[in-house]
């Protein structure tokens, strides 16, 4: 098992070197970080623009391979660059790295596991009432962006409001500015301001993952080998999880890595929605800054998430599947 998780790394290591570099080859041949200058009223001397962004690293009179290992050369010692407005990338990226992660975790967790469990019931139930309500529901929220379910959860959360007469759910912001109190009060007042913006990237992986999961645990469920675990004494319960659940959830292990990327995604339209101050946010502004460094920052971390998905997908198909240990 070391062997083939250690192999999976060095491959995961690799596409998130090209991923990063194409980004800022990209990034570099679009954006026109000289425009953020030269359209400025009065425009700054050509000289003073020149030196501006030679002092950025990216000056487009610099050939590009040039301006790349000049950046490469500086990300393998830990500095990502200025911005656009000549500031380090890292005293930006650092702290809404914790404001992301914070979103993406929680929201990931909740929907994998939410969906699963969904997946599994719906199977054992099949075609029941429960069952066929799931689908539909799943399959409306399947079909609605993710900034669409963002925007009705906030009209909501507003009519709620509005209807209680007391500010029941907050959703602006990762917290409320000025508040002071006790660890308890603060950490309350996070929570209610996660809620809404987690339940918009939960809702639509619950209707994914459980779907997904439905369709696995079916062909589970009609397979030799639970029918031979019954005849050896487990009950139909001991027969499900303890054997039929564990071989469903291997082909569902690639699509919680490699579906992340759509949770990055969709992560980009809840903190805009939503008013936090995180990575996705910030990669918008990033864009329509024309700032390479700071998109090809965002291109990085999300590179090593897919990456860190990736490998714990690998190393959850090795704990479950036997033959994958073995070689």
């Amino acid at each position: 098992m070391t062997r083939f998780l250690a192999r999976r790394l060095v491959y995961y290591v690799v596409l998130v070197f090209l991923a990063t570099s194409l980004t800022y080859f990209l990034a570099s041949a679009t954006f026109s970080p000289r425009s953020v200058y030269a359209e400025r009223n009065p425009a700054p001397p050509a000289a003073t623009i020149d030196k501006k962004l030679d002092d950025i690293g990216v000056n487009d009179k610099t050939p590009i391979v040039v301006r790349y290992g000049h950046w490469l050369g500086d990300v393998v010692q830990g500095d990502m660059g200025r911005t656009i407005q000549d500031r380090p990338v890292t005293d930006q990226f650092w702290p809404r790295l914790g404001v992301s992660l914070r979103l993406l975790l929680v929201g990931t967790i909740v929907g994998i596991l939410l969906g699963v469990l969904l997946g599994v019931w719906n199977a054992i139930r099949q075609y029941r009432i429960s069952d066929r309500v799931s689908a539909i529901i799943s399959i409306v929220l399947i079909s609605t962006p993710v900034f669409l379910t963002a925007v009705f959860l906030k009209i909501g959360a507003t009519k709620l409001n509005q209807d209680t007469g007391t500010q029941l759910i907050n959703f602006t912001g990762e917290a409320t500015p000025g508040l002071s109190g006790s660890w308890w009060e603060l950490f309350a007042d996070r929570g209610v301001h996660l809620l809404l913006p987690t339940i918009s990237i939960a809702l639509g992986l619950i209707a994914i993952y459980s779907r997904y999961q439905r369709a696995t645990m079916l062909d589970v469920l009609g397979s030799d080998f639970l029918r031979t675990a019954r005849a050896k004494g487990l009950t139909k319960r001991q027969a499900t999880f303890k054997h039929g659940l564990r071989t469903a959830l291997l082909p569902m292990t690639t699509l919680f890595a490699y579906g992340f990327l759509g949770i990055l995604t969709g992560a980009i339209f809840t903190e805009k929605i939503f008013g936090w101050n995180g990575l996705g946010a910030w990669f918008i502004d990033s864009v329509n800054n024309n700032d390479v460094n700071a998109v090809t920052a965002y291109s990085l971390f999300a590179s090593v998430m897919v990456l860190i998905a990736g490998f714990l997908a690998d190393t959850l198909t090795a704990v479950l599947d036997p033959r994958v240990r073995r070689n």
